[in-house]
């Protein structure tokens, strides 16, 4: 969403891969960002506690149509138990470009 208005699909497929005795485990997600002009695809392993996960940054690791040449990071936040803000450092060719 931007400024309320829905931009695109958002899909993630996440593993497990650590958990440990002091609740905290380890996540590995692939996740698809689908827009209009094409999809920005992303990758990355963060942990996720008894408090939540926290601020994640995860690399994006390529894309398809208008973003065949993407790279860069996400951010994301949890802003509560059922939102999380997204933010898109998209790198293609002359320069960072925030989606």
């Amino acid at each position: 969403m931007r400024s309320n208005v829905t931009v695109g699909r958002f899909d993630e497929a996440c593993t497990v891969t650590r958990t440990s005795p002091m609740d905290t485990s380890d996540l590995q997600c692939q996740i698809t960002l689908s827009l209009s002009e094409g999809q920005i695809t992303v990758q990355g392993v963060f942990a996720i506690t008894g408090a939540g996960p926290g601020d994640i940054t995860l690399a994006i690791t390529g894309g398809t149509g208008r973003y065949r040449t993407a790279h860069g990071f996400i951010h994301a936040v949890n802003t509560s138990n059922t939102e999380t803000q997204l933010t898109v450092h998209l790198i293609r060719g002359a320069g960072p470009v925030v989606v």
